[in-house]
């Protein structure tokens, strides 16, 4: 999972980086408040950790920004402002969770892990219309557009694309993908999946900025190449 750190303590910034690093997650720092909703639609976070202060600016401001963005992150707000007036204060404006300082790092995985839980879930349950690069998908109407123009596309090559587009920037092993656009359990012991990843890439090929890279022994990820030319 891909998290963006936000805070202008860079020593706290380091800690969080190194902590989470650790523990399997992808981070993006920055620690300045401007930086925060342009990073938010370039790397397409499913988690924002976000100090409440940059100096006299209350980040507070930035929510109803970045609840605007295609997919937006769960917003999780660190602060030293303690009072419950303010946590409710933070909760009202938009934010998904809110932990004070100091805290524990235990309690931070925790909420962190449950806010993925509930990203994964609005993405899947109640998106109707994801984006990513030029492409959208209209999950109503099961229909793929590349730069405005509709994929021609099967039941199976549209099941395997939303799969990879909900789940951007992640690894999905073959099982995975098997059990969600196959409804199987059990490996046919063929090269089915590269096959229709191979479609999908040639459908694709318009946009170079939409990368699927076969990780050998692991699986596959989408992701956008924002330096593709």
């Amino acid at each position: 999972m891909k998290i963006l750190l936000a805070d202008d303590e860079k020593p706290l910034l380091h800690f969080l980086e190194k902590g989470l690093r650790a523990e399997g997650y992808e981070c993006i720092c920055v620690s300045e408040l401007h930086e925060v909703v342009p990073s938010i639609r370039k790397h397409f976070p499913q988690v924002i950790i976000l100090d409440r202060l940059f100096g006299g600016q209350d980040s507070l401001s930035l929510i109803e920004s970045i609840k605007t963005v295609t997919s937006p992150p769960m917003i999780l707000i660190l602060t030293a402002l303690d009072e419950v007036s303010e946590r409710v204060k933070g909760l009202q404006q938009g934010a998904d969770d809110y932990l004070c300082k100091p805290f524990d790092f235990d309690e931070l995985l925790a909420r962190v892990e449950a806010l993925r839980r509930r990203f994964e879930k609005s993405s899947v349950d109640t998106s109707s219309f994801l984006t990513i690069g030029s492409l959208e998908i209209l999950m109503e109407e099961r229909v793929a557009r590349l730069k405005g123009e509709e994929i021609a596309l099967t039941k199976i090559e549209y099941e395997l694309l939303l799969y990879l587009v909900q789940n951007v920037d992640r690894v999905l092993s073959r099982e995975r993908i098997l059990n969600r656009v196959w409804k199987t359990s059990s490996d046919p012991q063929t090269n089915i999946i590269d096959v229709y990843i191979s479609k999908l890439r040639k459908k694709l090929e318009r946009e170079p900025q939409i990368n699927i890279k076969t990780l050998r022994g692991n699986g596959y990820r989408l992701s956008l190449v924002t330096n593709a030319v």
